[in-house]
C-alpha cells in the first residue's frame, strides 16, 4: 500500500518520507495511518516487504496476464508473478518501492496511477492489494482509471476492508507517534461497497472469497464494455 494521489500545492507525496522508506527495507516499528480524530489503521510493511504468503498465492492463481499491480510497494507480488512467468508491472510513488522490487528482479516505475501509463486498455488483471483501494480517498475514481487501463473483460482484484466500511478520511503516515508525511485522502472500502462502486465504474462483481486465516478479504471484479 504505498500509492497515492497526486499532491497538490508543492506538497511532497506522502509516501516518500525517509522512515517509510526505511520500514520498506528494515521492517519494523509501529507504522499506520492517522487521521485528525484518533482513526488509526495499522500498515503491515513487515508482511508486505517480505514473500508472498498462501493468501497471496489466491490471488496470484486468479491472475490472467499482462498484470499491473498498483501500488507494488517492495514488489513481493511483482516478484512472485515473475517467477510463474508473468509478464507484470509494479507502478509505485515511492521511489523506495520502486528500487525494491527491481532488486527482487522485477519491473516497476515510479509514479501514480493517475499519470500516464505503458499499454493503457490492454492490461488484461490489475491488482488493487494492501488496501491500496484507499488511494486517493474517491475509489470510484480510481476504479474508473483502472476500467481504463485493463482490456474489455479485463480483471481487477481488490483486497477490501475486513469491515464492512466506506469510509473517507484525511491521514498522514506515523512512525509510532510522529506523522511523516503531509495529509492526503484515503478510503476504507469493505467488500459490499467494493462491489457497489464497482458496478458504478464500469465493472461487474464476480467472485468474493476470504483467506484461510480470515483475515484478508478479496473481491475480484470483470471490466464490463
Amino acid at each position: 500500500m504505498s500509492t497515492s494521489e497526486r499532491q497538490v500545492d508543492g506538497c511532497p507525496e506522502p509516501w516518500n518520507s525517509d522512515p517509510y522508506a526505511g520500514a520498506i527495507h528494515s521492517p519494523v516499528g509501529d507504522v499506520t495511518l492517522r487521521d485528525a480524530e484518533g482513526w488509526s489503521l495499522p500498515l503491515d510493511v513487515g508482511r508486505w516487504s517480505g514473500q508472498a504468503d498462501p493468501a497471496d498465492e489466491a490471488v496470484l492463481e486468479r491472475c490472467t496476464g499482462p498484470i499491473l499491480d498498483v501500488g507494488c510497494g517492495a514488489g513481493r507480488l511483482v516478484e512472485a508473478l515473475a517467477r510463474r512467468g508473468h509478464a507484470v508491472l509494479g507502478v509505485d510513488v515511492s521511489p523506495a518501492a520502486v528500487i525494491s522490487t527491481v532488486c527482487r528482479g522485477g519491473h516497476a516505475r515510479r509514479g501514480s496511477v493517475f499519470d500516464p501509463l505503458p499499454d493503457e486498455g490492454c492490461w488484461g488483471t490489475a491488482l488493487l492489494i494492501d488496501g491500496n483501494i484507499g488511494i486517493g480517498g474517491d475509489p470510484r475514481h480510481l476504479l474508473r482509471r483502472l476500467h481504463d487501463l485493463v482490456r474489455p473483460g479485463g480483471r481487477l482484484i481488490v483486497e477490501a476492508s475486513p469491515s464492512d466500511v466506506d469510509e473517507r478520511r484525511r491521514v498522514r503516515i506515523h512512525v509510532g507517534r510522529q506523522a511523516v508525511s503531509p495529509v492526503f485522502s484515503w478510503a476504507t472500502v469493505g467488500a459490499r461497497a467494493v462491489e457497489r462502486h464497482g458496478r458504478l465504474s464500469g465493472w461487474a462483481p464476480i467472485e468474493r472469497w476470504t483467506s484461510l486465516s480470515g483475515e484478508r478479504h478479496f473481491v475480484a471484479l470483470r471490466a464490463c464494455a
